[in-house]
């Protein structure tokens, strides 16, 4: 299977969750008769081991990183999908799994990173059920929670974007922080077929690319290349990078600088990227004045992506560390539905984001990568604009 670009949105997506339809979905969720009171305070019951420390339900936020709300949400999205197909689920003691249960189950597995066997352990499962249950969550979450990723589909949302980039970092026109982490796994050594997964680092690593809002939300991701390949690489076989190179995206309000020059919608990342009209990079060896500058706003800009994906990883732990053996086919799948997840946190207005840290170390003891490409349009582009900038900035 070859890298997630993504998946083709199907309706229009509304910005927020509408509660309305939230609170209708989920008082149909689960007949009284058939669901205890409450869900939580029978299910906490049976977990065993360190988890049993979070029994009450104050802490259910302590065991799956998210809300009681959010947890509500995330069944109605999977609702339907998941009760459609036959399954014979059920702990070691043969009482069957509720969909409840089932989307804790994958929660617990995707939020923990913990070992299929350490998971059903607490739970009172096989260690086959947790990995049968996590993918057909995915699968689930693939199908229905698409709306919560996806580029702005309208002039009025993107301009909300612009907005809020310019009004936080002093960037006019900026519509999103384009940023990469890598997923490092164990492979085989004497399998040479997985020398394509050596990053330059030394690791066997799967690249995520991620374009981030203000709000840190995943507006576009692909994920599934090998860490062999560079930033530039991955960004130059992305469908974002064919749209904006074919003028379908990023072609919305231009803004004049300065003898005559108009700047488009652009995005920005580090210098691992090529430079191009859409795609601003620092300048690697920043003159005084108008180019550090320049350099000053575009770092803290920078740092959205950052956090946004050190949050990633550390709110979804499959993603941190180190992954044993992981089937390549279905990691990216599994990587897409974390970062599904991690919109949705935003969007609900989780509390838990109050809690996360606001590290921006997503890729430790990973060095940063210097690409020299650069257009020609790019370069006066970016000249013209740090000079547009600086004359802007108060004395």
């Amino acid at each position: 299977m070859g890298p997630i670009r993504g998946f083709k949105r199907r309706k229009k997506a509304e910005k927020k969750v509408d509660q309305n339809v939230l609170a209708a979905a989920l008082s149909s969720l689960h007949p009284q008769s058939q669901q205890p009171l409450d869900w939580w305070d029978d299910f906490s019951k049976r977990i065993t081991g360190p988890l049993s420390e979070s029994r009450n339900s104050m802490k259910f936020e302590s065991v799956f990183k998210i809300s009681r709300k959010t947890f509500n949400y995330i069944c109605s999205l999977v609702n339907d999908v998941l009760t459609a197909r036959q399954s014979n689920f059920s702990s070691t003691n043969g009482k069957p799994l509720s969909l409840n249960d089932q989307v804790a189950i994958a929660l617990r597995r995707l939020s923990s990173g913990e070992s299929l066997s350490n998971i059903g352990d607490a739970f009172g499962i096989n260690q086959s059920t947790v990995s049968h249950l996590t993918w057909r969550f995915v699968e689930a979450m693939e199908e229905r929670g698409l709306d919560h990723l996806r580029w702005p589909s309208s002039q009025t949302e993107m301009e909300e974007v612009k907005s809020k980039f310019e009004k936080l970092h002093g960037l006019p026109n900026c519509c999103g922080v384009i940023d990469t982490t890598h997923i490092v796994m164990t492979l085989s050594a004497v399998d040479h077929s997985n020398d394509v997964w050596i990053d330059r680092e030394k690791n066997h690593s799967m690249v995520l690319q991620a374009i981030v809002d203000p709000d840190m939300r995943i507006r576009d991701v692909i994920v599934g290349y090998p860490g062999s390949l560079s930033d530039a690489l991955v960004l130059q076989n992305s469908s974002f990078y064919k749209l904006s190179e074919e003028g379908k995206r990023l072609n919305g309000k231009k803004i004049k600088l300065m003898e005559g020059a108009e700047l488009g919608e652009y995005i920005i990342g580090d210098a691992g990227f090529p430079l191009l009209p859409w795609l601003l990079t620092p300048f690697q060896h920043a003159l005084p004045g108008h180019q550090a500058e320049f350099n000053k706003l575009h770092s803290a800009a920078r740092v959205v992506a950052q956090i946004a994906l050190a949050r990633l990883k550390e709110m979804w732990r499959i993603m941190h560390g180190v992954m044993w053996l992981p089937d390549k086919n279905k990691l990216p799948r599994i990587i897409f539905v974390c970062c599904l997840l991690h919109n949705i946190v935003i969007d609900m207005e989780d509390k838990a984001l109050e809690e996360m840290p606001m590290s921006h170390h997503h890729d430790k003891d990973y060095r940063q990568q210097i690409c020299e490409s650069a257009s020609k349009t790019g370069t006066d582009m970016r000249e013209k604009f740090s000079y547009y900038i600086s004359n802007k900035l108060p004395p």
